[in-house]
């Protein structure tokens, strides 16, 4: 994408051009690869640093140097050459966490190949969906998880991701090799690799659909590359040597993004946790000295919530930043984290898949204390705000649609046409489906997801303003709040709340707190009590399981 903003009158304070109704980055701009015939692999591979350790298994305490992660990516991407696989075949991982998933990752990538990755906890059913879908030729899997594979699919060849130990195995599925007999074999020097473009296909995630059916993303090389070369300039990762803890799934753009190919180009080192357990998180820090630890906003809370205990029992101090991303944080978070953990910065990402995890950020404690915010754009990004009736865009402070045009943005969805002209334009801008606004500054402010938003009488009631109020309630842990329908109004808010333990709060109650602070046409009409909020992975509440679950009595 070329900056073209050179030539235009760009307000240096929002960012914003009143020609042409576009938001420009005030990130200084990241030079990106010119050349043709490149893959994220060699990319990654190809960038100087003085990184020793690449990742420590926080379980075992094993570890795996830089000079040993390529030599295994090397010939586990020759076994697969050996194997048939060629470049625009589809691979599928189901896995855990592991310093085993990059080392798939980087291999498949390597050939051309296509990664696509699915999440353990999906069901044989999700999975099968998953593999009618993607056309996988191979799949990688533990052997823990080999039955969902051989329940969705009997005809799928497997690849056993052992851990050297000699895994004896009863299964009726069609296993191929194991990954340790693949990492053992000796690279050949000479082998014919075919040349792989920037724009060539290199994962196929599938989008955690909170609001409708999952589909799956197409992002290239060059995607990859854009987010590579991001992660590594925000965290300035060239300045010295990191260690980061690995707590959000691999298997998501945020941690495929961080863990599986972005950190390793800075040569930091990966202390990976096979799930996640908080003391095991605390007791990592503390063992390893880490310095950065992203996370999802709901263990952030937790952190703050068992502060006390937590700064008792294990030593922080090597903790410099932790980077949320998922979900913008609210004042009282941001500022209670900063109380209880005053040596530590929080920072913020906002992304998504489709963006190859990118969108914007806040890079310092004082960005992240605009509040709300989900950053300023991150490089070479341009924005529009866009009025989901006229299609008209818009100017500072005024919400809309949040459109996005960046060398990250993906080339669509997979055989799915309609779905990708309706989120991609001819132009290139990526509709993201949330309702935002600019600041004077150039702060993005997410004030909702478009398409959650509930029409009651005509009006528009965000759920996420409603979730805020409900959570200032000193009995309430946690809350959602969905649309329901009604034949006289259209929909109207109901809320799930999750009470605090010995909290006896009433229906009555919770409409009434939040009777007193909204327009009428946004009170809650239906409360109903709940054990948990269902959540996806990054912490994004899953509406439509909620939605199911009311609508279900009717």
């Amino acid at each position: 994408m070329a900056d073209n903003s050179s030539n235009l009158t760009v307000n240096p304070r929002s960012g914003f051009c009143k020609s042409n109704s576009v938001f420009y980055s005030k990130r200084k701009p990241i030079p990106l690869p010119q050349t043709d015939f490149l893959d994220v692999t060699t990319f990654i591979l190809s960038r100087p640093h003085h990184g020793k350790t690449a990742f420590i298994d926080a379980a075992t305490g094993r570890q795996l140097s830089f000079k040993d992660l390529w030599r295994a990516v090397d010939s586990v991407s020759m076994c697969l050459h050996d194997m048939g696989i060629r470049k625009g075949q589809v691979i599928l991982l189901l896995s855990p966490n592991s310093m085993f998933f990059p080392i798939v990752c980087l291999s498949v990538m390597w050939l051309g190949a296509i990664i696509t990755t699915t999440n353990p906890l999906n069901t044989p059913r999700e999975i099968a969906k998953q593999i009618a879908d993607s056309k996988p030729s191979l799949a990688f899997t533990t052997p823990e998880l080999v039955s969902k594979l051989t329940e969705s699919s009997s005809s799928l060849p497997i690849v056993l991701i052992d851990d050297e130990i000699g895994t004896s195995i009863k299964t009726k599925a069609k296993i191929v090799s194991t990954l340790s007999e693949m990492v053992k074999r000796e690279p050949r020097e000479s082998r014919v690799r075919e040349r792989v473009n920037q724009n060539d296909t290199a994962t196929l995630l599938y989008s955690s659909g909170t609001t409708g059916e999952s589909k799956g993303v197409v992002s290239s090389h060059k995607n990859l590359i854009a987010m590579v070369q991001t992660i590594v300039e925000r965290f300035r990762l060239n300045e010295g040597s990191h260690k980061f803890v690995c707590t959000v799934p691999m298997f998501h753009i945020y941690g495929l993004a961080a863990f599986a190919t972005g950190i390793l180009a800075s040569g930091s080192t990966i202390i990976v946790l096979s799930k996640f357990e908080m003391g095991e998180m605390l007791s990592t820090i503390e063992k390893y000295q880490a310095t950065y630890l992203p996370l999802v906003p709901p263990i952030l809370v937790a952190m703050i919530n068992g502060a006390d205990q937590i700064r008792a029992r294990y030593d922080l101090s090597s903790l410099q930043s932790v980077l949320s991303g998922g979900a913008p944080l609210s004042k009282e978070v941001i500022e209670g984290f900063s109380n209880k953990y005053p040596g530590v910065t929080i920072l913020q990402g906002y992304g998504l898949t489709e963006s190859t995890g990118i969108g914007a950020s806040t890079d310092t404690l004082e960005e992240s204390r605009r509040y709300g915010t989900a950053g300023l754009l991150s490089p070479n990004t341009e924005a529009k705000i866009v009025d989901p009736e006229s299609g008209k865009a818009l100017p500072v402070n005024q919400t809309g649609e949040l459109w996005l045009r960046a060398p990250s943005v993906m080339k669509g969805y997979f055989s799915n046409a309609e779905a990708t002209s309706s989120a991609i334009d001819s132009e290139g801008w990526l509709r993201t489906g949330d309702l935002c606004y600019i600041d004077d500054d150039g702060f993005i402010f997410v004030v909702d997801r478009l398409k959650e938003l509930i029409k009651y009488k005509g009006y528009q009631v965000p759920p996420a303003e409603l979730e805020a109020l409900l959570l200032a309630h000193p009995e309430i842990s946690d809350a959602a709040v969905i649309p329901f329908p009604d034949k006289n109004v259209g929909q109207f808010p109901m809320a799930y709340v999750v009470r605090k333990a010995g909290s006896n709060l009433s229906e009555k109650a919770v409409q009434d707190f939040i009777a007193g602070q909204v327009a009428p046409y946004k009170r809650i009409r239906r409360v109903a009590f709940i054990a948990a909020i269902p959540k996806n992975p990054s912490g994004k509440i899953l509406r439509k399981d909620l939605i199911k679950l009311a609508t279900s009595k009717l």
